[in-house]
């Protein structure tokens, strides 16, 4: 038997407000008991209740200057979608909920995406391919 992935945590300096861009734009919902309360330390679900995020407080936190290495990238997540279409409709989403492009290659025919970073400066992915 191996280890298995838990969820993936992210350390923020907002741990609600970036706990709320995820899970509003990916349709989880707060583990039971972190809908409210502690902000500290909290976990995203997905409908079968398997967590998927987890945010954590921090009282600091330098912002990822990607695609300079002054400040690296450390970690980011990919999310796919199926056509360019759903692409463009995703990145208006994160961008109203306040996610910043950082990066537009979506005349890359073989991989188009969208590199975004989330309020908390985390940069992530946004790309046409299978899950």
């Amino acid at each position: 038997m191996y280890p298995r992935l838990m969820h993936t945590a992210l350390d923020t300096t907002d741990a609600r407000g970036l706990a709320e861009f995820y899970r509003q734009l990916l349709g989880l919902r707060y583990r039971p008991g972190d809908e409210s309360g502690d902000d500290d330390w909290l976990v995203l679900v997905d409908d079968a209740g398997n967590r998927q995020l987890a945010f954590q407080k921090v009282d600091k936190l330098p912002r990822s200057t990607w695609p300079s290495h002054d400040v690296p990238m450390q970690l980011h997540i990919d999310y796919a979608v199926p056509n360019v279409e759903e692409l463009q409709r995703h990145r208006q989403r994160a961008e109203e909920l306040g996610a910043e492009v950082l990066l537009d290659r979506t005349t890359d025919e073989g991989e188009p995406l969208y590199v975004l970073a989330d309020p908390s400066g985390h940069p992530f992915c946004l790309l046409v391919g299978t899950p």
